[in-house]
């Protein structure tokens, strides 16, 4: 256990780079395993999610390697691929850690591969529940043992003879997406996937950026996605931009905290994960967009945020798809607001590293927050001021969950009093360095019992 306490700041000021966007991070060490010949990944997060995946590669036999770092500081990396469907049977469990996108996006790849795997995690990845990419892979030929609700530990027997299929995803979800389209890969055929709901679409303009044939079309039920199966992947440089998700902690923290002004540099703005700016503009908050440019294949752009005072809006359920790991960070930036702040259509939170519709409901309310819950939907009212904080003594349950244990550091940067969250461990599996990050731009953030020096 880290215990961390976040203080009451004063302003925060500064420029920064926040680390790799994780889902682009993850994606390109897969896809450069399915790869002939070399990708070489500047910009990799180097968080203990993505490198539990770089290791699973390993183990399926592919090379993948770091071989320095560039100017900023951010880590190279070099894969050498197998080709679509060279993987091999690994020799031992892959333990994928407290990483979800690890876990349902490797279960995808290897599906449609003539091999059987044991996949184990963490206590909180244990509890995630897998049958959303079971249920399709299944259809594809792969068989799965599993505990009881579908959870890991599991049992993969990819399929010998992959079929190709034609999937209505019941609920929009990027990872079930990602999955059947890996899955696609080593399958002959035309896969095609429908979702009710278009989600951030890294997995398919990665493809194409390494030559597979996939084909985006609006459907009748929503937006559609086809993969010709069997490409010959060819490896290329990928560019990871920084990741927004990363970025919206200090950014919420430039918007809730008086006198701030901070700017994050190279945050990637793909239209499909931008909700959350749209929806803090909407609240109010000075939030500029400066030298918006192409990256990678990746729209990235620098983003400044300036104390604001918000106000409190419905977000449409229409929204969630846009800024799904958002939501507890919103949240924070909620309870600063004037008003009633109404979030809707967030079943899928659920089911993330925890129940983070739950944990976010009940830590507002430990920090006298006012808040009102239902199965899909969180109202927060704010009093345009400050939170209280919490009383001495007492702190966050973050449930191993790294965004609930970052959002709420971050409510203890605005607050009346110091937050203090239980564990602080798990950040470093998608933010490495975040007190230390957070701290460069004036936030004072402490383990239990530290002093904090005169100056930092």
């Amino acid at each position: 256990m880290q215990p961390l306490t976040a203080h009451p700041s004063g302003p925060l000021k500064g420029r920064a780079r926040p680390p790799g966007d994780k889902s682009i991070s993850h994606r390109a060490l897969m896809l450069g395993a399915s790869a002939i010949g070399e990708t070489r990944i500047a910009g990799l997060l180097e968080g203990e999610d993505v490198l539990g995946t770089a290791e699973a590669l390993r183990k399926l036999g592919a090379t993948v390697e770091r071989v320095g770092e560039n100017a900023a500081g951010e880590g190279a990396w070099r894969v050498l691929g197998r080709g679509t469907g060279g993987l091999v049977e690994p020799d031992d469990v892959l333990d994928l850690g407290n990483s979800g996108t690890s876990a349902r996006l490797l279960v995808g790849l290897m599906a449609s591969h003539d091999m059987s795997v044991f996949l184990t995690g963490d206590a909180s990845l244990r509890r995630r529940p897998m049958g959303r990419v079971i249920e399709p892979l299944s259809r594809m030929g792969a068989s799965f043992e599993a505990r009881a609700g579908n959870r890991m530990p599991l049992l993969l027997r990819g399929a010998a003879l992959p079929v190709p299929i034609r999937y209505e995803l019941p609920v929009a979800s990027a990872q079930v997406k990602s999955a059947i389209l890996l899955a696609a890969l080593n399958t002959p055929g035309t896969t095609t996937v429908i979702e009710p709901e278009a989600t951030r679409d890294h997995s398919e303009r990665m493809l194409r950026h390494l030559g597979a044939d996939v084909r985006v079309s609006d459907a009748g039920k929503g937006r559609e996605i086809a993969i010709t199966g069997c490409p010959e992947l060819i490896g290329a440089p990928i560019a990871v931009p920084a990741d927004p998700s990363s970025a919206a902690f200090a950014l919420v923290a430039g918007l809730t905290v008086p006198g701030s002004d901070v700017t994050m540099t190279g945050v990637g703005l793909n239209p499909l994960r931008i909700g959350l700016f749209h929806t803090l503009r909407e609240m109010g908050a000075a939030l500029d967009i400066a030298n918006l440019r192409t990256e990678g294949g990746e729209p990235v752009a620098e983003l400044t945020a300036r104390f604001s005072e918000l106000k409190g809006i419905t977000v449409p359920a229409d929204g969630a798809p846009s800024m799904i790991d958002e939501y507890p960070i919103l949240a924070v930036a909620a309870a600063h607001a004037r008003g009633t702040t109404r979030m809707q259509g967030l079943a899928e939170l659920r089911v993330k590293e925890s129940d983070r519709l739950a944990a976010v409901a009940e830590g507002l309310e430990r920090a006298g927050v006012r808040v009102r819950m239902g199965e899909d939907w969180l109202e927060v009212e704010g009093t345009g001021g400050p939170p209280p904080g919490l009383d001495a003594g007492t702190s966050i349950t973050t449930h191993m969950d790294h965004r609930i244990a970052m959002s709420f550091l971050v409510l203890g940067l605005g607050a009346r009093r110091p937050v203090t969250i239980d564990d602080g461990e798990f950040i470093d599996t998608s933010f490495p360095g975040f007190a230390g990050f957070m701290g460069a731009l004036g936030a004072d953030i402490r383990r239990s019992g530290e002093i904090r020096m005169a100056g930092a």
